[in-house]
């Protein structure tokens, strides 16, 4: 495997990325931009997925960077749970729903695969 150069290269970083731009795209719109509590922490919630991988690719061991992965997954859960909050009150459908989970579930997914592969060979 290929040395990783700069946190960008990390496919969970990038597909986290995109989690990022379709929530702040439908916390944009409608009611959904006017509940400030929630659009607020769905933001935060999926930032977190991101920023947690990039600044856990600056520690010092792979068990550091790993500690940060945990956070990720379970930003990306958080995320997930937020998505189920909107739902309910009717900011998005079903469609973005199920389309937000997924792209949250893959992003928590290859965070989880790297990081077992970073515990594997600290």
């Amino acid at each position: 495997m290929p040395l990783i150069k700069h946190f960008e290269e990390i496919r969970a970083w990038q597909e986290a990325r995109e989690l990022v731009k379709e929530v702040y795209r439908i916390t944009r719109q409608g009611e959904f931009a006017r509940d400030f509590g929630l659009r607020d922490q769905i933001q935060r919630a999926s930032v977190s997925v991101m920023t947690n991988i990039a600044e856990g690719f600056d520690c010092d061991s792979n068990t550091e960077f790993a500690r940060f992965l945990g956070y990720s997954r379970r930003s990306a859960v958080e995320t997930q749970s937020l998505l189920y909050a909107a739902l309910d009150v009717g900011y998005i459908d079903q469609e973005t729903f199920n389309e937000l989970y997924q792209k949250a579930e893959k992003a928590k997914a290859l965070v989880g695969g790297f990081r077992h592969a970073l515990k594997r060979n600290a």
